[in-house]
């Protein structure tokens, strides 16, 4: 992970002066899409590079011990190791960036990788996920559980009313609670952005939260009818370039929910390519959400190799 973002005073006055021009947000998120992605090894280098930025999730219902545990070994080994031999790529530690599991699954997680002898991070969701309608004692209670269980990375919700009715202060202050909660773990702000409303919202929301002393800026829970978009992802590291330039200071980015298709996770790689540069294409500032993405990032990477589609059974679950 990246250096910690100590934050800034939040100022409301540059925060009530922003206007996002819809239009031109809407024709770059068009032209991004349009671009050619690389073929070939080129094609597959990129896919590998998507491999490691890869919050490896699993948020259900039905989540167990069992399936945590091989999560966790699908996130130590995301690749086939026969596939990754034959690009010569076996023994450069190709691992996906941390998993992502509720406050409950976090021991377990760190269990199972410390069984394997890994130094993966476990990342965990946390404020009262997905809605954060839950009162504020009962959401730090949880990201402290979370740390003290062993989580390296809390991913937290806002609170979407105080961002709604324009309450940026008090969104500031629950997220500076938050922050201090985590500890030394690093803290990504989820924006649920499918329930904000507008760009400038979208802008504002996190602008607030950089200030606050996110590590990492989140789009969504992945449980919101809108997810990840490119147009909502372009307001989001604009704010990112915006923040570095008058603080100095790298904020990560991570779109999460509906990406599963190795094609879309190198449009991803693109976008941050474009907008932010290359110190971004790193885990340190960049992360993919997902948890069916990486299932099709290896069926493309044998279709590489071996010059034909994997069957359902040849390639192990994600």
């Amino acid at each position: 992970m990246s250096a910690r973002n100590p934050g800034t005073i939040l100022d409301l006055e540059r925060i009530s002066k922003v206007r996002v021009n819809t239009q031109a947000i809407l024709k770059r998120a068009q032209h991004i899409q349009g671009q050619k992605v690389p073929k070939k090894q080129w094609q597959s280098a990129w896919l590998l590079k998507a491999v490691t930025c890869i919050d490896l999730t699993t948020l259900a219902g039905d989540d167990t011990p069992s399936n945590v545990h091989r999560l966790c070994l699908k996130a130590i080994q995301p690749v086939r190791y026969d596939l990754l031999k034959k690009m010569d790529m076996h023994d450069k530690g190709i691992t996906t960036a941390a998993v992502c599991v509720y406050p409950s699954r976090v021991a377990d997680a760190v269990k199972s990788l410390k069984a394997a002898n890994s130094s993966l991070s476990v990342a965990s969701v946390a404020t009262g996920f997905p809605a954060g309608q839950t009162p504020l004692e009962t959401r730090l209670q949880e990201v402290r559980m979370a740390v003290s269980h062993g989580a390296t990375e809390i991913d937290i919700v806002i609170n979407r009313t105080l961002a709604l009715t324009g309450q940026w202060e008090a969104m500031y202050n629950e997220i500076r609670q938050f922050r201090e909660a985590c500890g030394d773990a690093h803290m990504k702000t989820i924006l649920a952005i499918g329930e904000l409303g507008t760009f400038t919202n979208v802008y504002k929301a996190s602008m607030v939260a950089m200030m606050a002393g996110s590590d990492f800026i989140k789009t969504s829970t992945g449980k919101e009818a809108v997810n990840a978009t490119y147009p909502v992802a372009i307001v989001m590291v604009r704010a990112i370039r915006d923040y570095y330039l008058s603080t100095g200071q790298k904020v990560g980015f991570k779109p999460a929910g509906g990406i599963r298709t190795a094609q879309e996770s190198l449009v991803w790689l693109t976008l941050i390519k474009e907008e932010l540069g290359n110190d971004w294409l790193c885990p340190h500032l960049f992360r993919l959400g997902a948890s069916s993405l990486l299932a099709d990032i290896e069926r493309q990477i044998y279709h590489h190799v071996t010059g034909q589609y994997a069957a359902y059974h040849e390639l192990p679950m994600a």
